[in-house]
């Protein structure tokens, strides 16, 4: 009998498909961006607020960066498709994905779900549906102010 047959009947596997190269890359994309402390803590900054919004000034106000160093980070963030924003005249206001961050956690926790039913393979999952007050997510928010 060969190993492979011996392990065959003895552990069950803990996700049903393996990842496709592309949705490898791009959860790797997504956690190279949470790899950085400063974008962890932004992320997990705006986490915190359970769905709300957080404005850029509260942000910037929690670090000790400039303003053109944290809009780097938030641009990371949102290029890795993790937080959105909208644009309100001054301020751009940050919240998070939450089916991308399901998506992550699914992946480092496979007995939760199966990888693959959040969201296809490649698509980043489903982003959060424009509000009535919302414009549609990413719609002018390419740039932050720092406060001050």
């Amino acid at each position: 009998m060969s190993k492979q047959e011996e392990s065959a009947g003895c552990c069950e596997p803990t996700v049903s498909e393996a990842l496709s190269p592309d949705g490898a890359a791009e959860l790797a994309r997504s956690f190279k961006v949470l790899g950085d402390p400063v974008r962890l803590r932004v992320l997990s900054l705006i986490a915190a607020r359970r769905g709300g919004e957080v404005c850029v000034c509260e942000i910037t106000d929690a670090f000790d960066l400039t303003g053109p160093t944290i809009s780097y980070h938030l641009r990371q963030l949102r290029e890795a498709g993790l937080v959105d924003c909208q644009r309100r005249g001054t301020w751009v206001y940050y919240w998070i994905i939450p089916a991308k961050l399901a998506l992550l956690s699914q992946f480092l926790d496979p007995a939760d779900a199966a990888v693959g039913a959040a969201a296809p393979a490649g698509t980043g999952g489903p982003r959060r549906p424009a509000s009535p007050t919302r414009p549609s997510p990413s719609a002018g928010c390419s740039a932050t102010r720092s406060p001050g």
